[in-house]
C-alpha cells in the first residue's frame, strides 16, 4: 500500500472507532501479519484493549486470521483488509443508494447493518422498525411485515448476503488423543437417562438457537454489488451522452434484466432475446461492459481541470483520443500553445514523452518526439491525489475544526459559570 492509502486508512479509523483502534489497525497494516501478543508488545497497549479492538475490526470485516507460520499448532496471526476500511469513505452513498431504490425502510436497514457490521434479520428488522415507529405520529406504529419484504428483497438482489461461517479453533486442530484406542465397556445407561440426555441437548440448542437470532444466520452488505450498481448507472450515463435517452433506457433495461445474474468482472452481459427487451423478433443481443467503459476513460478527470485549468484539460483529451500527437500537432488540433502545459503535465507524470528514432544514431534531428497517455499509471496517480487532497485533508481538517469546537464551547460554559456566580455573589453582598 502507499503512504497515502495508509494515512487514509488510520484517518477513517480515527473516526469511525476511536484513537486505539486506529492504532492498532495502522500497526498491523505496515507490519503485515502478527500475532496478539506480537500486537500487544509493539503497540504498547494492554492485551484486553487489542482483543477488544480486533473484534471490532472483524465485527465489520476489515481483519482477518488464520493459522501462523508453525501450522495449526501454533498462535493465530491478525491482518488488516485494506479494501474493507476504504470502503468506509462510501459509506453515505451505499445507504443513498438504497434510499433510492428501497425507500427509507432499505436506507435504515442498510445503515444499520454498516454502522454494526453484521446483524441478524431478526435484530435487524426490530431495530428498523422500532426507529420507524418512533418517528410515526403517536398511536401509529410499522409493521413488522413490511421491514422484512424490503429486507428480503435488499437479499434478492444480492445488496445484503450471509456472513461466512466462522470455523471454530478446535475445528482445525485435531487432538492427538482422537487418535487413542480405549478398551473397556463401562458402565451401561439406562434408557430413561438417554432419553433426558437427547432431551436437554435438543432444548440447549433451541436455547442456543434462539439467543442468537434467526438460526445464527448473520447478514453483511454486499460492497461489490453496490458497486456493479455505480458502475451500471455510469454506463447509462455514458450511453446517453453519446447516442440518446432512448437508447440509453434500453440498456438500463438489459442490465437490470442480468444484474444479478452476470460475473462481477464479465466484459459482455448475459445473451437476452429482444423479446424481453422490447417484445420484437427473437434475435439475441447483449452490451459490451468493455467497450462502454473505454468511453467512459475518453473523458479527462475533473482533477486535471481544478489542477491545470480547462487548457490542459481539452491538451490531455486530445491525447487520450488520439493516443500519439507531437508538440506540433497537439497545437494545431487543440489550437493553443501547448509548449509550457505539455511541460507541466510531463512535469507531473501525467504524460509520457516516446522517442522513436528513424536511424539507429538516435539523432535528435530525425527522431519524433511523441505524447502519450499512459492511463493505468496516471489514473493511480490521480487517486493517490485523491486521497491526500479531497479526502485525507478535508477528515483532518474536520477533526481539527472539531476539537476546537469543543474546546472553545467548554471555555465559554466556564466563562458563562464564572459570570453566573459573580452575580449571585455580587446580589448578596448588596446592602438592602
Amino acid at each position: 500500500m502507499t503512504a497515502q492509502e495508509v494515512r487514509l486508512c488510520g484517518l477513517l479509523l480515527q473516526e469511525h472507532f476511536g484513537d486505539v483502534v486506529e492504532k492498532v489497525g495502522t500497526h498491523l497494516i505496515r507490519r503485515g501479519v502478527l500475532t496478539l501478543r506480537a500486537l500487544a508488545h509493539e503497540t504498547k497497549l494492554p492485551l484486553d484493549l487489542v482483543k477488544k479492538s480486533l473484534c471490532v475490526l472483524m465485527q465489520h470485516g476489515m481483519c482477518a486470521f488464520g493459522a501462523g507460520r508453525r501450522g495449526p499448532a501454533g498462535p493465530v496471526e491478525y491482518h488488516i483488509i485494506c479494501e474493507h476500511i476504504l470502503h468506509m469513505n462510501r459509506y453515505p452513498r451505499y445507504i443513498y443508494t438504497a434510499k433510492s431504490l428501497y425507500g427509507d425502510t432499505g436506507e435504515l436497514i442498510v445503515e444499520e447493518i454498516l454502522q454494526r457490521g453484521q446483524m441478524t434479520m431478526s435484530s435487524t428488522v426490530k431495530t428498523v422498525a422500532d426507529r420507524l415507529t418512533h418517528n410515526m405520529p403517536e398511536g401509529q406504529s410499522m409493521d413488522y411485515s413490511e421491514v422484512v419484504s424490503a429486507f428480503s428483497r435488499l437479499v434478492e438482489t444480492h445488496f445484503l448476503q450471509r456472513c461466512p461461517p466462522m470455523a471454530s479453533a478446535g475445528s482445525s486442530i485435531k487432538p492427538r488423543w482422537l487418535n487413542c484406542i480405549y478398551s473397556g465397556q463401562g458402565k451401561r445407561r439406562r434408557s430413561s437417562e438417554d432419553g433426558e440426555a437427547e432431551q436437554r441437548a435438543t432444548k440447549k440448542a433451541k436455547t442456543d438457537n434462539s439467543e442468537r437470532g434467526g438460526e445464527g444466520i448473520y447478514w453483511q452488505v454486499t460492497f461489490q454489488r453496490f458497486h456493479l450498481h455505480f458502475r451500471d448507472q455510469a454506463i447509462i450515463s455514458a450511453v446517453s451522452c453519446k447516442l440518446d435517452q432512448t437508447s440509453s433506457e434500453i440498456v438500463r433495461t438489459m442490465l437490470r434484466m442480468s444484474e444479478v445474474k452476470m460475473p462481477a468482472h464479465a466484459a459482455f452481459t448475459q445473451a437476452l432475446s429482444a423479446n424481453e427487451v422490447m417484445d420484437r423478433h427473437a434475435y439475441f443481443c447483449l452490451i459490451s461492459v468493455q467497450l462502454i467503459m473505454n468511453w467512459l476513460t475518453l473523458d479527462p478527470p475533473p482533477e486535471i481541470f481544478w489542477l491545470f485549468g480547462s487548457r490542459s484539460a481539452r491538451i490531455f483529451r486530445l491525447l487520450l483520443r488520439k493516443r500519439h500527437l507531437e508538440q506540433k500537432q497537439v497545437e494545431d488540433f487543440a489550437m493553443v500553445p501547448a509548449k509550457d502545459m505539455l511541460y507541466t503535465l510531463l512535469s507531473e507524470n501525467l504524460v509520457e514523452l516516446q522517442e522513436i528514432p528513424k536511424t539507429p544514431d538516435y539523432a535528435p534531428s530525425r527522431t519524433f518526439y511523441l505524447y502519450t497517455v499512459n492511463q493505468l499509471p496516471t489514473f493511480r496517480l490521480l487517486l493517490q491525489h485523491c486521497f491526500k487532497v479531497h479526502i485525507g485533508n478535508l477528515i483532518e481538517r474536520r477533526l481539527y475544526e472539531t476539537k476546537e469546537n469543543k474546546l472553545d464551547s467548554s471555555e465559554n460554559q466556564v466563562d458563562e459559570t464564572i459570570f453566573l456566580l459573580e452575580s449571585y455573589i455580587n446580589s448578596t453582598q448588596a446592602p438592602p
